[in-house]
């Protein structure tokens, strides 16, 4: 039986952390991916044209019902044969803020509807264009009311992030296997691993928590 061994642990938290700072990246990019396509999804699915809202609604429901793992195969194996490819990273990032785009799109459409009726009421009095009235007056109030269903987006995908492995990504998981596969130990590599995950996310959900508070004043 293994016993824990701080010596190892110190040989190798560089490249556990070095695994972190990639889990980290792709998390930041993958978000700010999910962000704004979410954003499109919610706005186009408003627009009333049905030409739009029909595609849009197809394309959202089979993201959403599709395996993230699945879609991350797809962006890495099958498009290189069609001529599309890209970086591990880069494939990461895209299949996380797509598959995550889906889920934010509903949180943009519940913020949206939240705002008060007397809010449109009040910008069609003062005559405002379309666009004025979402960047000026709903968009701003819809923000305030979705940030903190955002931030758990953004933890979940967090936690998804070692499926981003299977297509090669030097995530904390990946690192943590070739170091195991290494030297025939996974006991401090893979505690390492979850325990960095419960230290960055825990304190995120708490720090969410008192945001929320505060904004739904």
């Amino acid at each position: 039986m293994n016993t824990w061994s701080w010596d190892y642990v110190g040989e190798i938290m560089p490249q556990l952390l070095h695994g972190l700072w990639i889990t980290v990246q792709a998390t930041i990019y993958g978000s700010l991916v999910a962000f704004a396509l979410g954003l499109f999804w919610a706005l186009a699915l408003r627009s009333g044209n049905r030409w739009v809202t029909w595609p849009v609604s197809a394309v959202v429901e089979f993201i959403r019902n599709t395996p993230l793992l699945v879609q991350l195969f797809f962006l890495f194996f099958v498009l290189p044969s069609w001529g599309v490819s890209f970086g591990p990273l880069t494939t990461g990032v895209i299949g996380l803020g797509l598959h995550y785009s889906t889920y934010t799109a509903e949180v943009y459409r519940a913020g949206i509807d939240a705002v008060p009726a007397g809010q449109w009421e009040a910008a069609t009095a003062l005559s405002l264009p379309r666009r004025r009235t979402w960047t000026a007056v709903i968009l701003p109030q819809a923000f305030r009311r979705v940030v903190p269903a955002l931030g758990n987006y953004v933890i979940a995908m967090f936690k998804d992030t070692p499926m981003l492995s299977a297509i090669t990504v030097t995530d904390m998981l990946f690192e943590a296997n070739s170091i195991g596969a290494t030297t025939f130990d996974y006991m401090e590599p893979i505690t390492i691993v979850g325990l960095l995950f419960i230290v960055i996310s825990y304190p995120t959900s708490l720090l969410l928590r008192v945001l929320e508070r505060r904004l739904v004043r």
